[in-house]
């Protein structure tokens, strides 16, 4: 009997910090083979055993780049789409995996192209196509998170998450592009049961995060805040915030925040805004390192007592845990532990048994505190 072909697993943006952290992750857990794209020369790739390079842009959008994108899915047996900002990306690349009936993760970042994302869910289910979205570190881990922490408890009502990332988190230029891109517009949350405009990077709190101690957080226009609500509409409050150490990058953004909307609007305004954060970064991750950590605070009841349910998780490497992320869902995907035709954000599609085997596979590990 010949042996079973290996799996192909295309990375689309796999030139960038999250890209090669999924990567890794890939070629480390499975035995796939690996085929990152990006719009760099070769030579700009460390290229590993099972690990080839293609080139492929989705820029500008017209039929040719369309075409390469199809021709590409239609040689690998998994797509992996990194290429952010996804906020300004359409959803071809979901569509035509939809298509060719090839399993799709993302790590979208925008809940703007998350919720039009979810739209296609029953065009994957007709299909049979699994298509797991906003997989990595947060979105991500911090969603099975939540799922984990609700099952605790018999009737979850509020949720807060919070994030605490050093530095550039050891991501490159796009997570910066995508900060100020989320500092634009008001975006809406759950609060006590109904669905309010909040302005991004407001109400400061300081809260005790492991690892670095006390740190600011403010609001933030994040994933969870429409997938969580999604999942579990039984909550009346979702929170989520963020901040940055060291402390005076949070106070820099909450003033771009406050800056007139055509500035913000502008690209090439936020393209320099980016390039100027980054290379801040450079000098002060040295310092700082590159880590993260999170806090999933939930209220409910159990035993009929009123309950909070307290977890933690932190690592020195964020883009690490993002790779960690993505990669364990590819992991299930291809050895066919999870399969579930549609379109689902993380907590939706993944079980908690599963989340906290592959977790424990990368020995990471989240910390029930209360």
């Amino acid at each position: 009997m010949a042996d079973k072909p290996l799996d192909k697993v295309l990375i689309i943006g796999g030139g960038g910090r999250i890209g090669r952290s999924v990567a890794a992750d890939v070629l480390r857990y499975t035995a796939a083979e690996v085929t990152v794209t990006g719009r760099a020369a070769v030579a700009a790739f460390e290229l590993g055993r099972r690990q080839y390079y293609e080139p492929l842009n989705l820029e500008p959008l017209n039929s040719v780049s369309e075409m390469a994108v199809e021709r590409a899915i239609a040689q690998h047996d998994l797509v992996i789409h990194c290429a952010g900002p996804f906020r300004s990306r359409n959803h071809h690349v979901l569509q035509s995996c939809i298509a060719q009936k090839t399993p799709y993760i993302d790590v979208a970042d925008s809940p703007d192209y998350v919720n039009q994302a979810l739209s296609y869910r029953a065009a994957a289910q007709a299909a049979g196509v699994t298509a797991v979205i906003s997989t990595g570190i947060f979105p991500g881990i911090s969603g099975s998170m939540v799922r984990q922490g609700i099952e605790q408890l018999e009737r979850a009502q509020s949720v807060h998450l919070s994030y605490l990332v050093a530095g550039s988190g050891g991501a490159g230029l796009t997570v910066m592009r995508t900060t100020f891109i989320e500092l634009q517009t008001p975006f809406m949350s759950k609060i006590k049961g109904k669905w309010r405009a909040i302005a991004p990077y407001s109400q400061r709190e300081v809260i005790d995060f492991p690892r670095y101690g006390k740190g600011g957080v403010y609001w933030f226009n994040t994933v969870e805040a429409l997938t969580v609500a999604d999942t579990f509409p039984q909550l009346e409050t979702i929170v989520t915030k963020f901040g940055s150490v060291p402390d005076y990058y949070n106070r820099l953004t909450w003033l771009m925040a406050r800056a007139p909307r055509p500035l913000l609007k502008n690209p090439k305004v936020i393209e320099a805004l980016s390039r100027i954060s980054y290379r801040m970064t450079e000098v002060t991750d040295r310092r700082t390192g590159v880590g993260i950590a999170m806090r999933i605070s939930i209220e409910g009841t159990k035993d009929d007592q009123p309950v909070t349910y307290l977890s933690t998780f932190d690592h020195e490497d964020t883009a690490f845990c993002a790779g960690c992320g993505t990669g364990a869902i590819a992991q299930l995907i291809l050895s066919n532990r999870l399969n579930k035709p549609g379109v689902w954000p993380v907590e939706q599609a993944l079980s908690t048994a599963l989340f906290e085997e592959t977790l424990a596979q990368r020995k990471l590990v989240v910390k029930r505190v209360s």
